[in-house]
């Protein structure tokens, strides 16, 4: 398996035909030392005693959906008797329990491998800015490998592992990834508990995770996550971590013409149009340029407003009192803390409340932004002639993105002219995790690539419909709450998640009623044989937001139960007999959003 990728499926396939857990271990030492990579690694497992633990798996376990699956995590996060670094030999301790989210990765049956390099106190998105080796980049070692988390992006883009984790405050979870040719996901804040992490900035902290696809981001996610009481950063957001479909209205924004932002890189610019064609051919509705400027704002305020003091609070006994012990560019950041104020906070955090709501406008026209990962490439060149400046140009498209509570996904896209991989990162509002992710997972697929520096072919992502849990109610839509239409926002601001477009079945006909604006469509069952199949999606609602909703319906609407071509029979939108006065029976074009289109020529 030397030039495979390791992914999930894969490993519990070559289980199934004899691999054993400990000769999995084997191999991967093995091939750590054909590497010959001294910097991935701050603390490496002893084999023997990897194998251990591989052993005493015991038989497979379906229970344990990480049953055998290798993994590594960056080193400013606990595992009990393992020393923690954050990359600075003088705050070294052994940590006397394992973090929230790594235990559960634990119980799930993974195999953890050791714990990797990174930017000292996780502050850089470089990976250069560490006492050890430096992590080579597993693509091309002419380029930085990413930061904070190098060394956990260098690791999954050679697989090594089938997955590792890393941190992200400013996009150490997705430039990497980026860097790597890998996927980044760096979720809704406060879903994976931080609990027994070294914090950067605490208020805008999470763990991420890096793989070589999304499915596996997902799945290792889903292991990851959920509510920690013991943690007060830890937040309940079921949505985040239920798995969604693609809309077929997903409405996608890209960068307006002013907020491309290249850095005169021409290679990186044409990857990235690439990577819209792909985008194009995957949603039915055209991109919608967008205007950046309050994101890009926002950004600015990460390192040249009072957040670096956040930074400065996490390490204030070492920078205080052996400052000698941080790497130099480490220590020209966040010694710059000293010239904030109390009084510099208050005002950084109100202009950042401005700001915020100025960017929530953004989303009322768009459900994902679709930015470059990072301008372009930099070298360990560029960065040992300006320690500073191509860190800050990597964190053009993700500086932003904690300070507004969004989540984020990284994946690969087509490759740059010159044989470098690039990347495009996705973003939503939080608790959107799991559409960019299905997205997400398509646009990997489309992009024809291997994974990492291997020779594994990114697989096509699932198709399974995801279903509705048992704290939700399945709601077919078939007028404007549809993706992408006026109402869907009533949908989305109650935490409800698209699971499938389907028709329903051909005893339907559908009318436009009369009056509005707002145009309003009526569905109505008529008897067997003349109806047509009218197209409707189906989301799921939390129970909890199903009264309010139904009570926003109008007369002559109303819910009521309907049959679909799937053979389910969800609670929808019909109309009564008397709305139908006026009316025009559209039920030829199949829709209301072909009816629409039509209408709008």
């Amino acid at each position: 398996m030397l030039n495979e990728f390791p992914t999930i499926a894969s490993l519990h396939a070559a289980y199934a035909k004899g691999l054993s857990p400990a000769d999995l271990v084997a191999g991967i030492h093995a091939k750590l030392a054909g590497i010959n990579d001294p910097g991935i690694f701050i603390t490496l497992i002893p084999e023997e005693e990897a194998k251990a633990a591989a052993t005493a798996l015991g038989v497979f376990d379906p229970a344990r959906p990480l049953w055998g699956i290798p993994f590594a995590i960056k080193d400013n996060i606990d595992v009990a008797g393992v020393p923690t670094t954050a990359a600075c030999p003088a705050f070294e301790y052994t940590p006397a329990e394992t973090a929230f989210s790594v235990q559960n990765l634990l119980d799930a049956g993974a195999i953890l491998i050791g714990k990797t390099n990174l930017d000292q106190f996780a502050t850089g998105l470089v990976g250069v800015r560490t006492p050890w080796p430096v992590p080579r980049n597993s693509i091309d070692e002419a380029y930085v490998p990413g930061g904070s988390s190098g060394g956990s992006g260098v690791v999954v883009g050679h697989g090594l592992v089938s997955f590792s984790l890393g941190t992200d405050t400013a996009g150490s979870g997705r430039v990497p990834a980026g860097l790597n040719n890998i996927v980044g996901l760096k979720p809704s804040l406060g879903v994976i508990s931080d609990h027994g992490m070294v914090p950067a900035c605490q208020t805008l902290d999470t763990i991420s995770i890096f793989a070589g696809t999304v499915g596996d981001a997902e799945a290792v996610y889903r292991v990851m996550g959920g509510y920690n009481p013991a943690d007060p950063w830890s937040r309940d957001i079921p949505m985040a971590l239920k798995p969604s479909a693609v809309p077929g209205g997903l409405r996608v924004g890209i960068p307006d013409a002013a907020s491309r932002k290249f850095a005169g890189d021409a290679l990186s610019e044409a990857a990235f149009d690439a990577a819209l064609e792909d985008v194009r051919g995957l949603v039915a509705v055209s991109p919608v340029p967008v205007d950046m400027t309050p994101l890009f704002d926002v950004a600015n305020l990460l390192y040249s407003g009072p957040w670096v003091a956040e930074r400065y609070q996490a390490i204030r006994p070492i920078i205080e009192k052996m400052p000698g012990a941080l790497h130099p560019t480490t220590l020209k950041i966040i010694g710059g803390a000293v010239n904030y104020s109390a009084a510099d906070a208050f005002a950084g955090m109100y202009r950042l409340k401005e700001l915020a709501r100025k960017a929530e406008r953004l989303w009322r026209d768009i459900d994902v932004l679709i930015v470059p990962t990072y301008p372009r490439p930099r070298t360990r060149a560029d960065l040992d002639a300006d320690p500073i400046g191509p860190n800050s140009e990597l964190g053009t498209y993700t500086n932003f993105v904690n300070l507004l509570d969004l989540c984020a996904i990284a994946v690969p896209s087509r490759w740059r002219a010159d044989g470098f991989p690039s990347g495009v990162t996705l973003i939503a509002p939080q608790g959107r995790d799991a559409l960019i992710s299905a997205f997400g997972a398509k646009l990997h697929a489309a992009a024809g690539i291997a994974i990492g520096a291997t020779n594994t072919p990114v697989p096509s992502p699932a198709e399974a419909a995801p279903a509705a849990g048992p704290d939700e109610i399945e709601i077919m839509v078939v007028g404007a709450h549809l993706s992408g239409m006026a109402l869907n926002h009533e949908l989305i601001s109650r935490q409800a998640r698209f699971l499938r477009a389907v028709a329903t079945k051909p005893d339907y006909r559908l009318f436009a009623l009369a009056g509005g604006p707002p145009f309003r469509p009526g569905l109505m069952r008529v008897a067997a044989g003349e109806g047509v199949a009218i197209d409707t999606e189906v989301w799921a609602l939390p129970a909890g937001a199903f009264g309010s909703f139904v009570a926003g319906v109008p007369s002559p609407l109303g819910i009521g139960t309907t049959q679909l071509a799937d053979g389910t029979t969800p609670k929808g939108f019909i109309v009564e007999a008397e709305g139908l006065k006026g009316a025009t029976d559209i039920s030829h074009f199949g829709g209301w959003r072909a009816y629409m289109a039509a209408a709008s020529k």
